[in-house]
């Protein structure tokens, strides 16, 4: 074991991609990784599962793909990742992932026995799956199919279904572990509903190229300064968001407590009850 400081400039991206089919997701990822590169796509590989659609955009240049045919198993698609890293590849894409939930939940409907308790059979190799993304020595993009997902709303002493909108095809806490994430709409336009980064939070929609993926690079290299933690300090808005950002910056806990503790403070005082009346108006210690 090596205790070493935070050096971004050995941060391996996680992201991921998720739209409907034929949102651009396969396209939009392949941009982002000759970006990732440098536009040295021979040091990208495309894991795929969509049945040869990788090689759609060989106009693009000389990527690597590696074909998927099921059972796409959690273990195949590890196995595939690992025949990726041996290579040397800089950007692995797994296009897409949902094929492995897919399997998954297939495995899951034939055990016998107990359905809550066969979840144990399935969990861990999904917790192996993603791990291996997490630790690759890789950049990894990953793409996810949505569906229309609903919940049952009481009307007239009846549950009924409602839409409530697009949900990816992958395990409901998937998203949590990659650093960004990109919806893609019908006409490629992409928004971050998830962005470590802060490249692109409150961004407003925009088409992905592979200048998108030499700013994520950039982002990747550059060293982290105690300034830009403040600043992500002041911009949380909520202690859990808070408690995210100084698990991601082990190496700032200690420098950065007094404006941690702070700011934990000033973000419980906003969501206690006594501080508000009874009107909603809020109300300080001063007041009479």
């Amino acid at each position: 074991m090596q205790l070493r400081q935070s050096e971004r400039k050995q941060a391996k991206i996680k992201m991921a991609l998720q739209g409907s089919s034929g949102c651009g997701k396969s396209l939009s990822s392949l941009l982002l990784a000759k970006g990732l590169t440098n536009d040295n796509l021979a040091k990208v590989a495309v894991i795929d599962t969509e049945n040869g659609s990788a090689d759609l955009y060989a106009h693009l240049g000389n990527y690597n793909v590696l074909q998927l045919q099921p059972p796409f198993t959690p273990e195949k698609y590890i196995e595939a990742i690992e025949v990726c890293e041996k290579a040397g590849m800089e950007v692995i894409i797994l296009d897409s992932i949902s094929q492995v939930w897919d399997e998954l939940l297939d495995f899951h409907s034939k055990l016998p026995g107990n359905s809550f308790a066969n979840w144990n059979k399935v969990t861990p190799r999904q917790k192996a799956f993603i791990n291996k993304i997490l630790q690759a020595d890789a950049h990894i993009i990953a793409t996810m199919r949505t569906k229309q997902d609903y919940v049952l709303q009481q009307k007239d002493g009846k549950f009924v279904p409602e839409k409530v909108g697009l949900k990816a095809v992958q395990r409901d806490d998937v998203s949590y572990e990659f650093t960004i994430v990109f919806d893609l709409d019908i006409k490629h336009f992409a928004t971050a509903s998830k962005d470590r980064t802060n490249l692109f939070s409150g961004r407003p929609e925009f088409l992905i190229s592979t200048a998108t993926g030499k700013r994520i690079l950039e982002w990747c290299t550059s060293p982290i300064k105690e300034q830009d933690v403040k600043q992500r300090i002041e911009e949380c808005l909520s202690v859990g968001q808070l408690m995210e950002l100084y698990k991601e910056h082990p190496s700032f806990q200690l420098p950065l407590k007094t404006e941690y503790l702070a700011k934990k403070e000033q973000l419980e005082k906003l969501i206690n009850p006594k501080n508000f009346s009874q009107n909603g108006n809020h109300t300080s210690s001063t007041a009479q």
